[in-house]
């Protein structure tokens, strides 16, 4: 299977094992960013690979877990009102609320739809205009020029019965927050290389100078992410702190222009909560003024009100590289992908989802390292 292999080839990766092996002299502890690089991780077994005293660490990259429970409360009361048809991507419907989820909402009548593209929910709306029609539209910069396509698209051809409920959140704040917590043991990161074919890199290079961190764009196959540790162990270890592109194939360091300058057209940026971790100031994305007909929230007057998490739930600590799933006492018995009680265990990007479904138990009761 062409392109594919070639990045989970086995030899390849005994190779860049012991090349971290003659490289490292010391610990050290680096942070994925994103939830699909720690899909690859444990599915791959990839952490077992690293020479001890190398530890990778989960981040907050999960668009889907990040997004906050009032937020998600919001969708719920927009999809409960009469003549709405609410649409999302699948992962949405699953995760837990308050009080219930959207598939809850349609499981009771509500009209939730599953789209594979925001476009089709304006193509939903153009067909049905005696309805509105909402998109619950969520991630990072990966998603957002498609969701900033349908607005502004809804805009153009005067598609009055659509709207977005907008929820984004931008990466580099999160890698800022997250360097500035007394509690931060991370001392490298893999970025994600997809958020970076779209925005480019120069907004981290700020970042690896303040901070002295050494920052790495990477791709999500087996070689990429043990060649993207192996970059940023060889940095550390030379005592540099750069950014420096393993996703070559796919990211320049402008990044995808005509998508940037879409996204600043239909947003402007807000500072925005994340789910666990809290409000991060410029880290979101919200429709700018010009767009507000098309503004969900606006529309239909949800009120934004604080909701407390789950107290038994640790997904913000997960989220935050603090506590690995398998230190949840919740985790495969009272949290499962079935009944979660956290988006982590929801999403198919989450780490939570990742251990339940690759390793479910931690390494000490299988015998092994890592």
């Amino acid at each position: 299977m062409r392109f594919m292999d070639e990045y989970r080839d086995a030899g390849a990766a005994r190779e860049y094992a012991a090349a971290l092996a003659r490289t490292v002299t010391r610990p050290w502890t680096l942070m994925e960013v994103c939830g699909g690089q720690t899909h690859a991780i444990v599915k791959f077994g990839i952490d077992t690979l690293l020479p001890e005293g190398v530890t990778l660490l989960h981040g907050p990259g999960c668009p889907v877990c990040v997004t906050p429970l009032e937020v998600i409360d919001r969708a719920i009361a927009i999809a409960e009102m009469p003549g709405v048809i609410l649409c999302s991507f699948g992962d949405m419907l699953r995760v837990p609320g308050s009080h219930q989820d959207l598939l809850s909402v349609k499981a009771g009548g509500g009209d939730v739809r599953i789209v594979y593209s925001p476009l089709d929910a304006v193509k939903l709306a153009r067909e049905n205009p005696e309805r509105e029609v909402v998109f619950f539209g969520v991630g990072f910069e990966t998603t957002a020029p498609a969701n900033a396509m349908a607005v502004y698209q809804a805009a153009r051809e005067g598609v009055a019965n659509f709207s977005m409920l907008a929820s984004h959140v931008l990466v580099p704040p999160a890698i800022e927050a997250l360097l500035a917590s007394p509690t931060c043991r991370i001392q490298a990161f893999l970025a994600a290389g997809h958020v970076c074919t779209v925005m480019g890199y120069t907004e981290y290079e700020p970042l690896a100078r303040k901070h002295q961190v050494p920052i790495v764009v990477t791709g999500f196959e087996p070689l990429d992410v043990l060649q993207g540790v192996l970059m940023c162990v060889r940095q550390l270890e030379e005592g540099r702190a750069e950014v420096e592109n393993q996703y070559a194939r796919s990211v320049r360091r402008e990044g995808n222009a005509p998508a940037r300058e879409l996204m600043r057209e239909v947003f402007e940026i807000v500072p925005r909560k994340w789910r666990g971790v809290g409000e991060i100031p410029r880290s979101g994305l919200g429709l700018r003024a010009a767009y507000r007909a098309h503004d969900a929230e606006h529309r239909f007057g949800v009120a934004a009100t604080e909701v407390a998490e789950p107290e038994e739930c640790i997904s913000g600590l997960v989220l935050q590289g603090l506590k690995t799933p398998h230190e949840c006492p919740a985790f495969g018995t009272r949290c499962t992908p079935e009944k979660p009680l956290g988006a982590t265990m929801v999403s198919s990007e989450g780490a939570c989802a990742a251990y339940h479904r690759y390793r479910r138990q931690p390494a000490a009761a299988r015998g092994g390292g890592s």
